[in-house]
């Protein structure tokens, strides 16, 4: 293969919200720097942003301030959550809202000019576009260059245990890349595809998060060395069933209530987080009186024709279902599913432990996004927010480093990895990709408190988890690719394994049910006192870490911040 070496100021890994925006700060403040964003598909259509968004979730409106936005999504998430991080981000919620609208996002306004929200945190937008927005904004940066369809699969560390760079393959060329920075900023976005999803065989992509997203951030910042937090505070999506569309659209758009097959409004009687919505959900179906809905028979056609634009903003599975079936939601409510679990520090707490300028715990390696943990309900516009306060970090830290030559040697060793994965041995392996990804999904539903187990674990399901997560990975070592697909496919499956392995050690550390459904520990049904703290973890000499940290709540930092 050949082995091609690019070298910049600061690196970014991954072009989704959180990268797109950190290249565009980088360009506005930093223009002196060069700027290399590399993603493993186009930035036009990749990440999650890619079939748009109706509304931005994450909005200061009249009336309100950052710490309110603060306190709701600390509330949410049961108290587990870096309180530093949710100001920081919160405090400039609007500021980047401005930016997307300069960029020629559609906010809409009312008859006065404001913007029209929806609910007291959130506004209303023709989203469809957003991402070619970024995109084209960021392509016309004089100091970023993009490289496309590079999958990137490790860090490099330099001697000294700072991080000078990463490399990966390209998809196209089926090369090998090397790329040396000062500085290195994450935006690979959460894992999906750990679980057994809603849907199998051709349809299994039909899933709320980007199945593209394998916690590639994750694998390469663990075995590099870093702290990660808060992976057993799973997401798992209230969608619209089938189509896997968003709910809130239709709870907060039309006020649409949950009822259950009795039509009785059951919500009440559990509670109001994200996660004990979800779990009125499985409780109703679990005690016979599903399946649930959200009720929305005899709304009016105008909220109907709203509903229906709204969707083809974001998700126009429903809209299409909606026409096909010829049963639109002012006909028939809308029946409400739960979708696999994901790990996600965009609307939980898992990720990368970060300061307030979003560094690691590995000098020179910043993360953003979906892929950094303690501030969850960050949606949208935080990822763009933490995409900034990245940039911003990374741009300090990079004034003060010098680009490492990387020795001849240690790009000669990547390529010789590299190739061993392609050498065909004289028996074919006895497994594919695609079967030990379904194993692995068959594990993680029936042991690790999927779909089928309703969510729920216990003490001995996650032991059997890690034996079996244990066994594949083993597996997975025999498996050889003919082309830089092939690669792709198999640097996948491994970072999904090794995120499943993490995973299940902190749900195994965390022994209570702080979460119905996020966490239900069916072996500690309640919330305990003494697990008021972070579960953090790293990789040592091989094995998984665990380390339970104190809370830093409102007015103190965490001391890795007053550190850099």
């Amino acid at each position: 293969m050949k082995l091609k070496e690019e070298t910049s100021d600061i690196l970014v890994i991954g072009g989704g919200a959180a990268g797109c925006y950190a290249a565009l700060t980088l360009a506005a403040e930093r223009p002196e720097r060069s700027v290399l964003l590399v993603d493993k598909a186009g930035i036009e259509r990749s990440g999650c942003l890619a079939a748009g968004v109706n509304a931005l979730n994450a909005y200061i409106t009249p009336g309100h301030t950052p710490e309110d936005y603060a306190d709701y999504a600390a509330a949410d998430a049961a108290g587990i959550v870096r309180d530093d991080l949710l100001l920081t981000m919160s405090e400039r919620l609007n500021e980047v809202t401005r930016r997307m609208e300069e960029l020629g996002l559609v906010i809409l306004k009312d008859a006065d000019g404001n913007y029209v929200s929806r609910g007291w945190r959130n506004i209303k937008i023709n989203g469809e576009n957003i991402k070619p927005l970024l995109a084209a904004a960021v392509r016309r940066a004089k100091n970023v260059r993009v490289l496309e369809h590079v999958d990137v699969v490790d860090l490099l560390k330099a001697a000294d245990g700072r991080i000078a760079g990463a490399w990966g393959i390209d998809l196209r060329e089926d090369a090998v890349c090397y790329f040396r920075a000062r500085a290195v900023i994450c935006a690979t976005g959460g894992a999906a595809g750990l679980y057994r999803p809603n849907h199998p065989g051709a349809a299994r992509h039909t899933m709320w998060y980007s199945p593209f997203n394998t916690g590639a951030g994750y694998a390469m910042g663990l075995r590099a060395g870093a702290e990660m937090t808060s992976l057993e505070m799973r997401f798992i999506a209230l969608r619209c069933k089938d189509t896997i569309a968003p709910t809130g659209t239709l709870a907060q758009g039309v006020g649409a209530p949950q009822v259950n097959a009795r039509g009785e409004k059951y919500q009440a009687g559990y509670g109001n987080t994200t996660s004990e919505r979800l779990y009125a959900v499985v409780s109703e179906n679990l005690a016979g009186r599903g399946p649930c809905y959200l009720e929305t028979q005899g709304i009016t056609a105008a909220q109907e024709q709203s509903l229906e634009r709204a969707y083809l903003n974001m998700a126009p599975a429903q809209t299409m279902r909606w026409r096909e079936t010829g049963l639109g939601p002012r006909t028939a409510n809308v029946e409400v599913e739960g979708t696999e679990p994901y790990i996600v520090g965009g609307h939980t707490a898992s990720g990368y432990w970060v300061d307030t300028a979003r560094q690691t715990t590995v000098p020179g390696l910043f993360a953003a996004g979906d892929v950094a943990g303690g501030c969850p309900q960050k949606y949208v516009t935080g990822a763009f927010v933490e995409g900034a306060y990245a940039a911003e970090g990374a741009a300090r830290y990079a004034a003060a480093q010098e680009v490492l030559p990387m020795p001849t040697e240690a790009a000669a060793a990547v390529r010789a990895r590299v190739e061993r994965l392609r050498e065909q041995p004289a028996a074919a392996p006895l497994f594919t990709v695609d079967a030990l990804e379904e194993a692995m999904q068959q594990v993680m539903d029936e042991e690790a408190g999927g779909i089928t187990a309703g969510y729920r674990y216990t003490e001995r399901q996650l032991a059997a988890a890690a034996h079996h997560i244990a066994r594949l990975t083993r597996l997975s070592e025999g498996l050889r690719a003919e082309d830089a697909y092939g690669l792709l496919k198999i640097f996948e499956l491994r970072e999904r394994l090794l995120v499943c392995r993490v995973l299940i050690e902190h749900m195994k550390a965390r022994r209570e049910t702080r979460w119905h459904c996020f966490a239900e520990n069916l072996d500690h049904p309640a919330r305990e006192a003494r697990y008021e703290k972070y579960v953090n973890s790293r990789l040592k000499d091989g094995r998984v870490e665990i380390i339970l940290r104190d809370l830093v709540k409102r007015g103190q930092h965490y001391e890795h911040t007053l550190g850099n």
